[in-house]
């Protein structure tokens, strides 16, 4: 393609996937309703060598679209096929989108209005979950309470601002280039990793409120678990290589149920810790009701408010699990990354 003499912004749009029969299409027909007078795209999408179909849909599009490319990702993780993207990419500017994300007709437009107004290397949008059945719509409702993201500006709707990190976000392909790109021996949080080198490399994360998109959230407790699990579990690495968690709260999830854990074992010893671990208890059920008190008051009539108070939990439980295995895996064990690659699931 021949992209000289554009008077608009020429914006590569990087999308991993695998497996996403169900939703690319739809997802691949918004993406590109996100072109404009003053914004023209490529979108790439690096196919984890899908199975079921996908790679068909790319075809079809891709023969009747010239904005649209894809790329094989024989790696299958996430991070493997930004970097393949980023690679194939000709816009000076780069954005990250995922395929189970439904985005405002001028998302795109206000990334690059984002990057213009401020001198941040990356920039982003409010990570905001919505569900459409009563289960994922209360499962929602704790993903974005307070006590449910730690009090993550990321998850604060109208917050715009300077950050630790953003959903998904964009830079400049020249920034990220230089960054390196993302780190190809993590599974999962290779976004927050991103983040963290460009804050310890001197830059700065802006959120704009103005970048509107909305997730969609696991269907089940038992998905939440495992999304939650694989968190934890390579938050270590990321911790390993830069020797500091970026935040206390990536901390906090393990410690509250290993000293939960440390009390009921010296429980029938103890008196002390008999009591100690019930007052814990019961500050706890108090914080997830309090924390996701508003959260529940919006729910509709048959959504099920306790399954919030569920959910919240099943995140910070499935958090600090996949945290303590990592904390075996890599520290006591010495594993490498690749040797971890069976906990990657969707």
């Amino acid at each position: 393609m021949n992209f000289t003499n554009r008077s608009s912004t020429f914006v590569t749009v990087i999308v991993p996937c695998r497996n996403e029969s169900k939703y690319i299409r739809s997802f691949i027909s918004d993406a590109l309703t996100q072109s404009s007078e003053s914004i023209e795209i490529e979108l790439i999408i690096s196919d984890g060598m899908s199975v079921d179909g996908t790679r068909d849909v790319l075809h079809e599009f891709s023969l009747a679209d010239k904005r649209v490319r894809w790329i094989d990702n024989p790696r299958h993780i996430v991070s493997s096929g930004l970097n393949l993207a980023i690679m194939a990419a000709s816009g000076d500017i780069i954005v990250r989108m995922d395929v189970h994300t439904r985005y405002a007709k001028d998302y795109v437009l206000q990334c690059v209005k984002a990057l213009e107004k401020t001198n941040a290397m990356c920039v982003g949008g409010p990570w905001v979950a919505e569900g459409h059945t009563p289960a994922q719509r209360a499962i929602a409702a704790a993903f974005q309470s307070p006590i449910g993201s730690g009090g993550a500006s990321s998850r604060h709707v109208d917050f715009s601002g300077w950050v630790d990190t953003v959903y998904l976000g964009a830079w400049r392909r020249s920034d990220l280039t230089r960054l390196g790109g993302f780190d190809e021996a993590l599974v999962r949080n290779q976004d927050d990793e991103l983040c963290l080198r460009i804050h310890r490399q001197g830059g700065q994360i802006w959120q704009s409120s103005g970048i509107r998109s909305a997730y969609v959230p696991r269907a089940s407790l038992a998905a939440v678990y495992r999304q939650f699990s694989q968190y934890g579990y390579w938050k270590i690495p990321v911790i390993q290589k830069h020797k500091i968690p970026a935040s206390p709260r990536h901390v906090a999830p393990f410690a509250f149920i290993a000293l939960m854990v440390v009390l009921a074992l010296d429980s029938p010893f103890w008196a002390p810790a008999a009591i100690g671990l019930v007052v814990l208890a019961l500050l706890y059920l108090g914080a997830l009701v309090v924390g996701t008190r508003h959260q529940r008051a919006a729910l509709r009539g048959d959504d099920p408010r306790w399954l919030t108070l569920a959910a919240a939990a099943t995140m910070h439980f499935g958090y600090a699990v996949g945290f303590g295995r990592a904390v075996w895996d890599f520290g006591v064990l010495r594993r490498s990354g690749s040797q971890a690659m069976s906990q990657l699931t969707r």
